[in-house]
């Protein structure tokens, strides 16, 4: 059966899409370097167990971000939540760690296991042992997200209050 000369275009449309598709999502601009990654011109640590060791040293919760580079809702957060003075004020107060979904080292792999991560863009804000605060699951738009990390910050607070007056108590007795 011979190709027809409206099925050979049809095909070569349908390859020419495909490839385009391919490579906007392949060339997606991701700025990063041996420890960091940036997104809206906030710094994201990328190697989770030194983020630990920080967020223990300074008391701080840590933000858990999992993108990819084909992510549209993650440009979004770059664009319109990140690289707000007000949020990245906010963001200050936690220790921050990017992890690319489309990494497929153990260390990512461990972490959407460990915190049940299936799809981007997902914020899961932790204490410094690792116990979930609170997630975020989707695009929240700017108002919400500061909003998230608003009642994770107080949840942080009220546990650190309990386990200073639970230490407290242990060591009056």
């Amino acid at each position: 059966m011979p190709i027809t000369p409206r099925k050979a275009s049809t095909l070569a449309f349908l390859a020419l899409v495909l490839g385009i598709g391919y490579l906007s999502m392949h060339a997606a601009p991701v700025l990063s370097d041996e420890q960091y990654s940036y997104h809206g011109d906030t710094a994201w640590r990328t190697d989770f167990s030194q983020a630990e060791e920080v967020a223990a040293e300074q008391n701080k919760p840590i933000v858990l971000y999992f993108w990819t580079t084909w992510c549209t809702y993650c440009e979004d957060y770059n664009r319109q939540v990140y690289s707000d003075q007000t949020v990245q004020s906010r963001l200050d107060e936690f220790v921050l760690v990017a992890v690319n979904l489309d990494n497929d080292g153990p260390e990512a792999s461990r972490l959407q296991r460990k915190y049940n991560v299936n799809y981007p863009p997902q914020h899961v804000i932790v204490t410094p042992e690792g116990e979930v605060l609170t997630r975020i699951s989707g695009y929240a738009p700017k108002q919400d997200f500061l909003a998230y990390l608003e009642r994770a910050k107080q949840k942080a607070n009220a546990e650190a209050g309990a386990n200073n007056a639970t230490a407290t108590a242990g060591g009056s007795q």
